[in-house]
């Protein structure tokens, strides 16, 4: 099956065009992106492209040649993924963390009307991925969670970890394991946003969802 390429310079610069309508709205897990994204888009008219939703049907859509981490993933059992391997282990093997799939998001984007903009949202929105298609700046914020905010996430929101973290033979060593990742990959997060100058908002626990719904409209402008 052939995917989109955006790893030409001349791809990219079409791209930004055609993306110009798009606000990026990524960031690590737990951090309030669905929420934030959600007010938005009901506040604004806009579109919302939710990039968690559509993680099975882009598994789908890809090969082992295309996607090898994914499918390595695919393949394990849930001790395999969570409690087997160190959480270092688990960041850089995780197939979403790589940008497998990425360009499925873009396509998926390209679909939709460009008179009406739209946020997209989600964990798998990295930033190196997304600097090449920023027409503005300013249409792309990562949200970056403190442990603490997260853990306060999880348990008032039932996040889907911990429906799966239960599914293997140790739920607690697999939820130290899960959220000792997702600390490192808010850090590359941030050092990767940093490095590319894009804009990065620190999320805790004494913010509240208006005040970060707020943050996020005034950085994209809104």
């Amino acid at each position: 099956m052939h995917h989109l390429r955006i790893d030409e310079p001349a791809d990219a610069a079409a791209l930004r065009e055609r993306l110009r309508h798009v606000f990026w709205l990524g960031g690590g897990s737990g951090a309030g992106k669905s929420t934030v994204a959600r007010r938005l888009a009901e506040r604004h008219g806009m579109s919302r492209y939710a990039t968690d939703d559509v993680m099975g049907d882009h598994a789908a859509r890809t090969t082992p040649e295309e996607a090898p981490r994914l499918h390595d993933f695919l393949a394990m059992d849930m001790d395999e993924r969570w409690l087997n391997r160190t959480p270092r282990d688990m960041l850089d093997t995780f197939h979403w963390f790589q940008g497998e799939g990425f360009a499925l998001i873009v396509e998926d984007l390209l679909r939709l009307p460009p008179e009406r903009a739209v946020i997209a949202e989600g964990f798998r929105l990295l930033p190196r991925l997304v600097s090449p298609l920023l027409a503005d700046p300013a249409h792309a914020v990562w949200l970056l969670p403190t442990p603490e905010f997260r853990r306060s996430a999880i348990r008032s929101r039932s996040l889907p970890e911990d429906g799966f973290v239960r599914r293997t033979s140790d739920p607690a060593k697999a939820r130290r394991n899960l959220a000792e990742r997702d600390r490192m990959f808010t850090r590359h997060l941030e050092d990767e946003a940093d490095r590319l100058r894009l804009r990065t908002l620190h999320v805790d626990t004494t913010l509240s969802e208006d005040a970060l719904t707020e943050r996020v409209s005034t950085a994209f402008r809104l």
